[in-house]
């Protein structure tokens, strides 16, 4: 069983937030995301061809299910944005490796204006949390952020959170594991004030799709270094989409 501190800062009962979790066969991991959501946010399970009856079980489990046919990481986010209803929309893996209940802060950071996209730096809270072909990508990838953009982030990770309506005005094309870089990219290209937050992180539950491997990760950095040679936003764009 999973164990993790709850953050102390209190979601605000003003807060209309919605938590994408994109979803493929993760039966075994949904009852324990489903549990950390905060009370009063509304969970999306973005199902992307489960074949273990994960969107009959979160559908069971009181959360919205969206079903998107189209495989890969950012159809199932975006996906899940656009479903997406609240002011504010967080992103959270669906495979207990993260504990959505760390987004509090996050949202409340969006709130009061501080940032516009929240970032979480994941810390391993165990051994095989974080492969090492997987940190060695993420580093190299967050160097060449820095080239393109000037951030300095040192994580790429998944637990993020943003308004809705800024987010779909960046236009994200990407479908595949390039969508959260491309999402930090094009924010940045915005003018976006970008932040990050340490999160625990956990051992997945089951087998990764992404970076379990080393061809999966090489995979997911060609996407990502695809979205990197991307060239910046047009003026009018990136004003449209600044929130």
């Amino acid at each position: 069983m999973k164990a993790v501190t709850t953050p102390s800062t209190s979601p605000s009962r003003a807060a209309s937030v919605d938590v994408v979790l994109p979803c493929l066969d993760e039966a075994e991991a949904i009852p324990w995301v489903l549990r950390r959501i905060p009370p009063g946010w509304r969970a999306l399970v973005v199902d992307n061809g489960s074949t273990d009856g994960s969107a009959e079980l979160a559908e069971a489990l009181g959360a919205h299910v969206v079903r998107e046919e189209r495989r890969g990481f950012g159809a199932a986010c975006h996906a899940g944005l656009a479903a997406a209803t609240a002011d504010i929309v967080c992103f959270c893996d669906c495979d207990a490796s993260l504990d959505p209940s760390g987004l509090v802060p996050f949202v409340a950071g969006v709130e009061a204006g501080e940032a516009d996209l929240v970032l979480g730096r994941r810390r391993p809270r165990a051994r095989g949390a974080w492969p090492a072909h997987a940190r060695a990508g993420n580093l190299a990838l967050a160097r060449l952020l820095r080239r393109r953009t000037g951030l300095r982030l040192r994580d790429l990770g998944p637990l993020r959170a943003a308004r809705r309506e800024p987010l779909l005005a960046l236009g994200l094309t990407d479908r595949r594991s390039g969508y959260p870089l491309q999402m930090v990219v094009r924010a940045a290209d915005a003018g976006w004030r970008i932040t990050e937050h340490d999160v625990p992180y956990l051992p997945r539950t089951g087998a990764s799709k992404v970076t379990g491997t080393w061809r999966g990760t090489w995979q997911a950095v060609r996407d990502m270094s695809r979205v990197l040679a991307e060239p910046p936003a047009a003026e009018s764009v990136r004003e449209g989409a600044r929130p």
